[in-house]
Parts: structure tokens; sequence; C-alpha cells
């Protein structure tokens, strides 16, 4: 029997439903009298009307599985009649085969396929209404509207007098509007053919009946059912049920007359039994009086289980349309129940009008059948779609036929009436020039290695006073404020002139003026240190004025928020902002936390309800949302402003807007004042800057078309946004088409500039001071006709001074010690002086003859008898004849401060688990002995001065000339360390700085760069999961568990892990040994987390504190408690004061500095360290780098500021490192710098000639 059966989806009712059709009486050989028995079988059950009966013998039949089986023995002997007289199996020829052709069926998937394939067709969507099927087959589904046919042409310019007119004129391929009119020709027939399949069978009667569980009201009134219509109702009825209503999941039938009948209590399930009661209940419907329809629907909608209710009315309701309606719309009322209502047969006008109103009413559809005028079928609710839909077609075909007449008559003139409409309809940005690739996707760079900085901040580590390079800083050592006491004898003030004659008098920055002792060397040297800083800030205009910078200049904080202005004013301009803001997606967004778009006009919407992480696909998004904005209206700025800074999602995730980039070309709708207010309000206790940008167009003053909410013009608006962006701490940039106007972080490298150039112009008139003075500076302006002729060389020499006495050499010695005790108490140093300034070489001295040598025998004979004895031997003879031994009696002092030699030192490869402030008094540089300061800072290296009586002045040593001058922690040391040494120290400290830096990749690395070091051997981790942490907790799973295998299971550590949030959930009672189970266990456990509740930190350490055999805890999370931060220190304190358990704290991607402030304090109070880690720090990155550059500059890569306590000691060790490096290599340098004692200048021994020759005339 299974060929026999049809597909499940086919076949109507249960399984147990069968199609029996005029072809299985043939296979069975059923003859007629057995059909006769057969149906005298089923009078008792079923009625034996004519109709039905003959009904019965039609191919859409229904019998049941008891009917069938009736004819059992029958088919039986029918089946084995008809398999003994087959034929035998002949095998067929396959001589001349030619291929199926595609319709031919050779397997029940070939026509599921083909079926599939028929997208086109009327018949394949049954189960829909025309209003759903349109939904997909619709003309502008299709796109075959008139806006669709304009798109395929081009707008032709006019030539000759009349260009300054709109363009009207369009260019059309005839291929593309043929193929156009094609197509519409083809869904003009698919929608014919969909009208003739609604049109036969029951749909003609009773249109679609749509829904799952199905109530059907069937008026049995006297005026329906009468005058011979029952045989005819009843006959549809059941060809409703046979068609649509078998394989429906539940029906519900009522019929109403005077009275409410129902064929069931309540809908039933749809089965063969259901449905032989409901074709036997259409059977027995008789006239019932009149038309209570009111009643049927109040009984209908009581009922549960319905979707859709099927109203068959045949004749005129007894209560009004209006009152229908009423009950209709407040019953159903918030709910959705259909009523699909259809006129049976009936020509009374107001029955069709009352179904029409209460169809739609209820949303529901409307239809008509009509027997004697067939034309009101087309009024139903199906049909009348399908018909506008082919008007809408056939509209658009007829504009083809009047586009394709030319010019001529007033068809034309409407018809590019008509279409200049729809162009006008377009946006306008449409027709603008785009650049290449302008809508395709974004080319996304790769993220910048640095942070990208604005310029003031960019100077605080590269300005001129941040390197030490202003004037006033280079000169301070030598520059000396003039003195001016009160002198008790003359009762007067009297100012000092010394130095006034000895240097150059230069203004300071003050105002006052200071003595300079001008070095022209280092002025020369700080010269081209200024043109060194000067090429760097080219460099650094010159980056900030290209590609995306050039537009938004610098966009520096982790969270911004893009303010598009789409004002109507700027829709000539509005690929020019795409495109910009294009190029800003692809070179900057990449590397930041959050972002997210708001373009403005006269009303404000978002490309996201909040911050989004800037992954390519959220770019990619932004960038086609981008792609679809409009402009229309004025600059509402404030509306952007409040959705960007009041925003409820952003608030939930506590993420804080850190920079507002407002991209504007006027002047907003509010007033600067009220903006600036509001800003200073919604940013409080926040650190939101707004930068405001102003795009400067060329039609700013003279523009056509919408006109603005606010007029300025371009200057008033300039001041407008610099003030706002000034106000929030924000930078201004203004720029067009042909470059920056205006930059803030333009502004301040050029300032910085013109400094360098003030600077330079200074040290050149410094130096031309110092040479006016010089005798052989050859001035022809100035002739000084008072100053006496040099004396000549030839000239007779003075007479050699008389030989001192020994009274005079007595007097000569008071005097000295007079003069000496007058230095004491009065110092002729200004106070000002300062310590590091480089004492230049002095002459050498010339002494007196006479006085000179007898006051050296003097000193001869007293340095003698200091200096230390030297090593006493005594001889002996030895046993070997004459020979004689000798053996040391006294041994000399061993001198001091020998020359230091560079060390060797060895740092282990293997990382010790330990603290880095325990780790770096093992290794640091002093206790490598590899600090610098030291190594040169030998009693030896001293720049000594001594004083010389015949001169009457201190004077340095001789060997000053020779060694190169140093200073060191503001003291003149000399540089003994020769080049070979000075490399052989870099080489120690590079190997150094190569083990600190993979140290610092050590404690980066796994789970240390979240929890720090875990130096203890019993611990309890506190773990904050509030509903603040469901940004991070996937992150946070992963580094706990990192923790657990990588530090508890490997170091052996006992440990024992708290979840604190509203409530405290510990994951044991105690601590517990870190075996495999445990540590599984452990890990199951923290994968359930779920962020929820509030921060109860102070709980959460009074349980860690239960524990009494605990060595540390480790706080993370990442904010306040909600209790107060006192009590917590001072709950804290009670519990901890003696048994001293340390407490370390971990900042977990938290930015809100005061509850960093408090974690780092209590961490402090515990004796305990702080560990912050935030999502944008990559120190991997910099080391990598820093590892990779061998050292060659020391300034970059800038390593970042680490707040952690671990992280922070090594940073700094590492800096100290990579300065001694600096400044070694800057001492070598000296040595190609400092001249010899034969390369000195021959005035100097000129200088010391004239000394000579003074001294022999006092």
């Amino acid at each position: 029997m299974d060929f026999l059966l049809g597909e499940e989806e086919d076949r109507p009712g249960t399984s147990n439903t069968f199609d029996v059709g005029q072809s299985a009486d043939e296979i069975f050989d059923v003859n007629e009298s057995e059909g006769e028995e057969e149906g005298e079988e089923e009078e008792d059950g079923i009625s034996g009307d004519k109709n039905s009966r003959s009904k019965r013998k039609t191919n859409s039949t229904f019998m049941t599985q008891t009917q069938l089986s009736a004819r059992g023995g029958t088919r039986q002997k029918s089946r084995s009649k008809a398999l003994q007289e087959r034929p035998p199996w002949v095998k067929p020829s396959t001589k001349r085969a030619v291929p199926t052709p595609d319709l031919m069926v050779t397997h029940i998937n070939q026509t599921h396929d083909q079926l599939r394939a028929r997208d086109m067709s009327a018949m394949f969507n049954e189960g829909q209404t025309s209003e759903d099927w349109l939904a997909n087959h619709s003309v502008e589904h299709f796109k075959l509207t008139l806006k669709n046919l304009l798109t395929k042409g081009q707008i032709v310019k006019q030539s000759g007098m009349n260009q300054s007119g709109p363009a009207r004129h369009l260019q059309f391929e005839a291929s593309a509007v043929n193929e156009f009119e094609y197509k519409l020709y083809e869904t003009i027939e698919m929608y014919h053919n969909r009208i003739k399949w609604l049109l036969k069978g029951s749909r003609k009667t009773f249109g679609m009946v749509k829904g799952r569980k199905i109530a059907i009201l069937v008026d049995s009134s006297d005026a329906n059912t009468g005058f011979g219509r029952i045989s005819i109702f009843r006959q549809a009825l059941t060809e409703l049920i046979d068609e649509q209503l078998h394989d429906r999941e539940m029906l519900h039938f009522v019929s109403f007359g005077t009275e409410v009948d129902s064929l069931w209590d309540r809908p039933r399930f749809v089965n063969i039994r259901m449905l032989d009661e409901a074709r036997a209940w259409v059977n027995r419907i008789q006239s019932s009086g009149g038309c209570n329809l009111m009643a049927a629907l109040k009984k209908i909608l009581k009922t549960k289980d319905i979707d859709s209710i099927v109203v068959v009315l045949g004749s005129c309701a007894d209560q009004n349309s209006d009152v229908l309606v009423d009950y209709v719309s407040q019953t159903i009322c918030g709910g959705r129940i259909p009523l699909h209502c259809i006129a049976f047969d009936c020509n009374n006008h107001l029955t069709n009008l009352s179904l029409r109103k209460l169809a739609e009413a209820s949303d529901g559809r409307y239809h008509v059948y009509s027997s004697g005028a067939e034309e009101q079928i087309y009024t139903g609710t199906d049909i009348t779609t399908l018909l506008r839909e082919i008007k809408r077609a056939q509209d658009v075909i007829n504009k083809i036929a009047e586009m394709r007449q030319g010019m001529m008559g007033d068809a034309l003139v409407s018809i590019l009436n008509e279409i200049s409409l729809e162009v006008q309809k377009l946006p306008q940005s449409r027709f603008l020039p785009r650049p290449p690739n302008h809508a395709g996707a974004l080319t996304i760079d790769e993220p910048a290695s640095f942070i990208p900085k604005a310029s003031h901040d960019w100077l605080l580590q590269n300005g001129l006073k941040a390197k030490r390079l202003t004037l006033y800083q280079v000169l301070a050592p030598n520059a000396f404020a003039p003195i001016e006491e009160f002198i008790p004898i003359i009762r007067k003030s009297v100012r000092s002139q010394t130095h006034e004659k000895a240097m150059t008098q230069f203004e300071w920055h003050d105002g006052s003026i200071k003595n300079v002792h001008v070095d022209p060397t280092l002025l020369y040297d700080y010269q081209k240190q200024l043109g060194a800083m000067v090429k760097l800030y080219e460099r650094r205009i010159d980056w900030l004025s290209k590609d995306s910078r050039r537009l938004f200049g610098t966009i520096t904080e982790k969270r911004v928020v893009i303010l598009i202005d789409l004002s109507l004013s700027n829709v000539n301009y509005l690929v020019h902002i795409q495109h910009s803001v294009r190029l800003l997606l692809e070179q900057q967004l990449a590397n930041k936390e959050a972002f997210n778009i708001i373009g403005f006009g006269s009303t404000a919407r978002a490309w996201r309800p909040c911050l989004q992480e800037p992954t390519v696909a959220n770019l990619q998004n932004a960038w086609k949302w981008v792609l679809g904005l409009e402009c229309n209206g004025s600059r509402n700025f404030l509306a952007a402003l409040r959705m960007a800074l009041e925003n409820e999602e952003d608030r939930k995730k506590q993420s804080v807007v850190g920079g507002l980039y407002l991209f504007t070309s006027g002047i907003p709708d509010q007033a600067s004042d009220v903006i600036c207010s509001f800003m200073e309000e919604a940013s409080a206790g926040q650190s939101t800057k707004v930068h405001s940008i102003l795009f400067n167009v060329d039609d700013y003053d003279n523009a056509e078309g919408a006109n603005p909410g606010r007029y300025a013009n371009i200057t008033q608006t300039a001041e407008c946004l610099r003030t706002l962006g000034h106000v929030t701490g924000g930078r201004f940039h203004w720029f067009r088409e042909t470059g920056i106007i205006e930059s803030d972080d333009i502004k301040l490298i050029l300032c910085e500039m013109d400094k360098a150039v003030n600077y330079s112009q200074k040290c050149a008139m410094l130096v031309e001071s110092v040479k006016r003075r010089s005798p052989k500076y050859d001035n022809k302006n100035t002739e000084d006709t008072k100053m006496l002729p040099m004396r000549p060389s030839s000239a007779k020499k003075a007479l050699i001074a008389p030989k001192h006495t020994e009274l005079s050499l007595a007097r000569l010695q008071i005097q000295d010690n007079k003069e000496r005790e007058e230095r004491r108490t009065i110092a002729w140093r200004p106070s000002s002086a300062s310590k590091k300034a480089l004492v230049p070489t002095p002459p050498e001295p010339v002494v007196n003859p006479h006085r000179g040598n007898h006051l050296s025998k003097n000193s001869n004979e007293k340095e003698k008898k200091k200096r230390p004895t030297s090593a006493k031997k005594q001889p002996f003879y030895t046993e070997n004849k004459n020979d004689v031994g000798t053996v040391y009696k006294q041994y000399p002092e061993g001198k001091k401060g020998g020359k230091k030699m560079v060390p060797h030192p060895s740092v282990p490869d293997r990382e010790d688990i330990m603290t880095s402030n325990l780790w770096l008094k093992k290794y640091c540089l002093a206790k490598l002995r590899l600090d610098l300061s030291k190594l040169v800072s030998g009693p030896d290296c001293a720049h000594a001065k001594r004083h010389i009586n015949t001169l009457n002045k201190t004077v340095s040593a001789k060997y000053c000339t020779i060694f190169p001058s140093v200073n060191i922690k503001g003291k003149v040391k000399h540089l003994q360390l020769q080049v070979h040494e000075l490399l052989e120290y870099e080489q120690q400290v590079e190997s150094v700085l190569r083990r600190y830096l993979r140290r610092l990749q050590w404690l980066l690395g796994a789970s240390r760069r979240t929890f720090g070091t875990v130096v203890e051997k019993r611990v309890i981790v506190l773990v904050d999961t509030s509903g603040s942490m469901v940004t991070h907790m996937e992150d946070l799973k992963k580094d706990l568990v990192a923790l657990i295998w990588d530090q508890f299971k490997r170091e052996n550590i006992s440990f024992n892990i708290v979840r604190f949030s509203a409530d405290i959930e510990p994951w044991r009672p105690h601590i517990v040994e870190p075996t495999d189970a445990n540590c599984n266990d452990a890990v199951r456990w923290v994968s359930s987390f779920v962020p929820a509740g509030n921060t109860c930190t102070l709980e959460a350490l009074s349980e860690a504190f239960r524990e009494k055999d605990v060595d540390a805890i480790y706080l993370l999370t990442d904010g306040k408690p909600d209790s107060s931060t006192s009590k917590v220190f001072r709950e804290i304190a009670q519990v901890n004061t003696v048994r001293g358990v340390k407490v370390h704290t971990i900042s977990f991607n938290c930015n809100d500095e005061s509850a960093n402030t408090f974690l780092r304090q209590l961490s402090a109070m515990c004796r305990g360290r702080y560990h912050r880690i935030f999502a944008g720090m990559d120190g991997d990155l910099a080391v990598h780098r820093l590892l990779e550059s061998d050292f060659k500059d020391t300034d970059y890569p800038v390593l970042p500021t680490f707040e952690s306590d671990d992280l922070r000691l090594l940073t700094a060790e590492i800096e100290q490192a990579r300065h001694f490096l600096a400044q070694s290599r800057s001492f070598r340098e000296l040595f190609g710098t400092t001249a010899k004692p034969h390369e000195k200048d021959k005035s100097r021994y000129e200088r010391i000639a004239t000394t000579n020759q003074k001294l022999q005339k006092t």
C-alpha cells in the first residue's frame, strides 16, 4: 500500500487518512457494483444525500481507514490477479537514446528542486495572503519603480545660455530600458497568474484562509439558507474543509441565526474523526431564524486558543455595522485576532460594507463571492492588492512609452516635470563627485607603536625646558647676581663692581640684570643642540599636517565620541565629510579602547547606543553607517552633546568618555555660554574634553540654500568654537581644502621654535659682546683715543725687585694672614652662583723670584715633615758566606683613592620568586659596582684649587688642563677613565640592562601581568564579581585560571579563592594544597562567575582575616568599596595590627583615581604591594623594541609609566642604567673636544707675561 500514499503535506487529516482516486480504482480493478455496496454500508454513519454520494465518487473523495478495510478482500483478489497476469520483463534497448528533458521527474528530490527553482511562480507560496506574498514579489522588491528607472539614466548638462538652470535632461541606454520594460511585463503576467489561482476552488468562494487555530462562524439565517441556497452553501463549506482546513492545527465551527450553535464546546485538534464530524455538521445545517452576528462574535471572542476568525455572512446582520465595529475594536484592543470576513453570494451593499469595516477594524481581510455579479469578487482585499500592484507596473510602462516619443508636445514637459520631481527626491549627495573606492571597505592601518599625545603633553617631554635647553638654564651656572650690602662704617649700601667689570651684563627672564661669564665653546655647542631641536619640531609639524591629523588633529584619548555636523548647510560637502571620517576610522581609532559616532542636524542620532570596542568589524559597520547619513535641519549641537554625556548604557558600564571631537562647519544653534555651562556641569568629576574642529567651506559667507539656526561669519564662528574647546581644556583645529588655517597643536610647536630662534640670537649677541672686548677685535667704527698704546716688546724691562729681608718677609706674612681672615668673613662668591659651574682654566701663576723662593723653601720643609716616611730596612748576614739580606721594619702608608677598575658582574638568568625590592637589593647597579658617578668620583679625580699668595687668588691645579672636566652630582671632577675603559663599562651596562629587560618581560607575562608575583606560600585571593566587572569578566576568568596553574601549582602555593559582590562566597572553608584535583575544581568554580550586585570589600577582607594561618591576601577589584574608605582602614588596622598579614591590592581596569588611591593606601598600610593593570597598557611591545634597538638611542623607545610597585622599581633602575649609558657616551666624546696643553691659544702666555710685568711694578 505504500506506493498509493502521497506526501504527508499533500493529504488531508492525519496519517490514517488516504486519498483514493480514479487511478486507485484502476489498479485494484474495482467495479461499479462494489462501489455501490460500499456506499450502502456507509449510510448508517453518513447522510445518504445524493449530492454527497456523487461527491464521494469523484477523485477528491476522502475515506477513513475503516472504510478502506471493508474493501480489503476485493483488493487482495485484484492484486493477486494483477500479479499473475503481469508479462515477463523485457530489457529496454538503449540504441539511439537521447537525454531526458529537464522536466521529466526521475527522483523525488528532483521534484523538490524544480519547485524551489520556480521562485517567480504565482502558485509557489500557497499559504500566504497577497500582502505577505507581495513582500517578496512586489514591483518595489524587484526594483522596477520609476525611481529605479531614473537611476539607470545619466544627467546631461545643458549647453548654451541656460547652464544656470537645473539639470533636467536624462540620457538612457536603449538596452537598459528594454530590459527594464521586459521585466515589468513578466511581473504583470505573474500577478495575473496569481489572480487566476485565487479564483479556483474554494479560494474563489471563501478567499485565502490564514491561521493555524481557526474559528468558522457560519450564517444559518433564513435569508442565507432558504430559497434552495442550502445545498450550494453545504457543498461550498465541504469544499472549504477539504481544500484549506484539513491541514490546520485546531478548528472550531459555530453557526448563528437567532441563536448561536457550535459543533464543539471548545476548539479541537484536527484529525480524521474531527473532519468527519465537521462534514456531518455542515450537512446538518438548517435555517434558524434571524442573523444575530453580535451574539456569535461575543461567544467566539471569549474562546481561547484562537488566532483567526472566519466570518461567513450571506445576509444582512441584525445589528448596526457601527455597533459591531465598536464592539470588535474594544474587545480585541491590545491583541491581534484578525477577522476574515466573507460575503457569500450576497447582493446587499450594506452587508458588504459592514464586513469590510469589520475586517479593517481587526486588521483582517475582506472577500466577496457573488454568483450573479462576478465582477464584485475583484473588490476583495487579496485581489485588490494585486490589481493595485499591476497598476503601478503599468504606470511605469506607460512612462517608458511616453519617454520614447521624444520631445513632442506637452507630454514631454509633464514627463520631464515628473522626472525632475523624482530626481529632486533623490539625496543631493548622490550627484556629488566621489573619490575612488569611496563606498568600499576600510583599509585599516596597523595601530601606532607609540601613544599619540597632544603637543602640550609632548612638549613636557621634548620641549626646550624639559631637555634643559633654555638659554637661562644653560647660563645659570655662570650667571651671578650683583651683591648690594650695607656697610656700617660708611653707613651706605654698596653694590659690587668686580663681576660687572669682568663679565657681560645680561637681562634675565624675570627682568633682573645678571653678570654672565660667556664661554663661546659652550654657546656654540648649545646652538647646535638648538638646531637639532628645531629639526625635531619641523618633523613634528610635518607629521601633524598629514593624513587624518590634518583634518581632525591628534586623537589622544582612549574613549572618544565623534560628533559630525549633518546640517542642511553641509549637503554639498557630505562626501567630503564622509571621506574625512573614513580616514579617521582607518588611521587613528584602531588603537583606542572604545568609540562611537553621533551625527546631528535638527536631531541627533548615534551609530550605537553606547561606546563600542574598535574591532575591525565594528569599524567596518561604522563606515557603512556613515555612508548612509543624509543632511537635514540645523545644528542642534546640544542634543548631540547630551546624547554623548548623558548615556545610561555607558554609565552602567562605568565607561567615561574621554574626548568629544566636534566636526562642524558653522556655529551651533545654542549660545556658547549655554553650551559651556552645560559642559561644566555635565563633566563635573570627569576629565571629558571637547575638541572643536572647524572645516572652512569656500562659500561660507554667501552660501545659498537653507538658512542656519544662527548666523555668524567665519571669524565669529571660529571664535565661538575656539572658546568652546578651551573652556573644557580641549583643542581647536581649523582647516580648509588648501591646508590648515589654525591648530593649537601646531601653534605650540611654532612657539617653541620661536623660542629656540630667539635663544640662538641671544647667544650670538653674547659671543659678539665678548669679541668686542678682545684687543684684536677690529672695529673701525669705534676709536678709543684715550687708551694708551701697548708697551712695545723692545722696551727696557723693569729692574729686578730687591731681595726681602727677614723683617719684610714677616710683614708680608702678617698681611697675608689678614687677607685670609677677611676672605673668611666676607665671601667674594655671590650666593646666586651655582655649584655646577665649570671653573675656567686660570693662567699659570708668576711668583716673585726672591719672595717666592724663600716661601717655597719653607713650604717644602713643612711638606717633607708631613710626608709619610719611606719603608725602613734592616740588613743582616745570611749563612751563605757574605750574602746580606734585608727585613722591612716599617712600611709606608698606603695611598688613598687608587684608580677604580671596571667590574664584570654576573646576574643569573633564572628568575627568582621575589619582589622587585628584594631582587634589586641583590642586583642593582650600585651592588654590581656599575654606578658611573662612583667610578669617576675618586679623591684623585677632584678638581683642586689652591690659593697662591703671590697672585692673591685661587687657581686650579696644572693637571686640570690635561684631563676633561665633568659635572658629577653638582661637583666638578676630572675624568681619568680612558676611552677603552668607557667602552668596556658600556658593554657591561648593556649586558645588565638586557637582564633587567628580561626580568621586566617576565613580570609582564602570564598571570603576573594581572596579579603580580605571588611570593608567599599560603595566600587568599579576593575576587570582585560585582556588576561593574561585566565587561572584563571573561578576561578575569582566563587570568584566574592562569594564576592557578602558573603560580599556585608550579610554585606549590597553598591557596583559597573568595568571590564577593553583594554577598561573599568562598571556594573552600580553608586554605588547601595545590593538588591537581583542587586546581581543576578551582578552575571549574571560577568559570561559573556571573557579575552582579555591589562591592562589599570590607566584608570580604573580614572573611579572609578569619583564616588563622594565612601569609598574604590578594585583593582584586575595579573600584572603591560600598562602605566608607576610612571605615575600611580603621577596621583593617584593628584586625591586622598584631597579626601583620600583608594585603596586596590589584586595580583591575580601574580608571577612577580615588579608587586607585584607596588601594594604594591600603597596601601601604598593610606592608603589601600595589599592582595596577589596565587595558591600554602594552609594555611588552616597548620592551621588545628596546631590546631590538641595541640601545643605540637612550631616549627612545620610552617605556610606559607603570604604577605597580614591582614594575615601577624595576623601570626606574632601567632608566638609571640608560642614563649612565648616555653619560658614558658623552664622556667619550669629551676626549675628542678637550684641547691638549700644546694646543692652547698663544694669547694665554701673553696674558701671563702681562701679569708678571704688573707684579714686578708692585
